[in-house]
């Protein structure tokens, strides 16, 4: 006698439209809640990658002015944060008093270096500087200047990027030029 171990089933494979629901219903919470998190997390990266570049710019007018003993700033505008020769900051916008020119002239040689580096439009900036809890506006007519000196030292000081919701502050720490990440603020109203 032989027997057979396939069984026959009389209910058919498949999902009910009830599961089907269920399951779409989950995938369209979960995708919303990714596109909410990702435009948060869009500014956010925007603030990151900014704080990021102006650290940059910071270590390396530090270092600059070390090696080529000579003190160097980080020109902080409106839509733009500059590094150049501290004797430089300020004076690209050449200015008349009396129908004369002032602001010394400016030297492109190989030897100075300068970078820069663009703000996202909507960025708002604004700067503490040492010894004060005043945010200072970056605006058309504002200009902030952060000296390094060729002994390594720089002006300790916060920069704040508003974009949007999205706060982001960094403390810039006098001896390295670099951030202090135990005092940095990221804050989204």
């Amino acid at each position: 006698m032989t027997t057979s171990a396939a069984k026959t089933n009389s209910r058919a494979a498949g999902f009910t439209l009830v599961e089907i629901v269920v399951v779409l219903a989950i995938a369209a919470i979960v995708l919303g809640g990714a596109a909410g998190l990702m435009l948060y997390s869009s500014d956010e990266r925007v603030l990151r990658d900014t704080a990021g570049e102006i650290e940059l710019l910071a270590k390396r007018a530090r270092t600059t002015a070390i090696l080529q003993q000579t003190p160097y700033a980080i020109e902080v505008r409106q839509n733009v944060v500059r590094m150049l020769p501290l004797a430089q900051a300020g004076q690209d916008e050449r200015r008349l008093i009396n129908g004369r020119e002032i602001g010394g002239e400016i030297i492109d040689h190989p030897s100075v270096e300068k970078h820069e580096y663009t703000l996202d439009p909507n960025m708002e900036v604004f700067v503490r500087r040492w010894n004060t809890d005043t945010l200072l506006p970056t605006g058309r007519d504002t200009i902030h200047i952060w000296r390094f000196d060729p002994d390594g030292l720089c002006e300790p000081l916060s920069i704040r990027l508003v974009i949007n919701d999205c706060i982001l502050e960094d403390t810039y720490h006098p001896l390295t030029g670099a951030a202090v990440p135990e005092e940095r603020m990221i804050e989204i109203r």
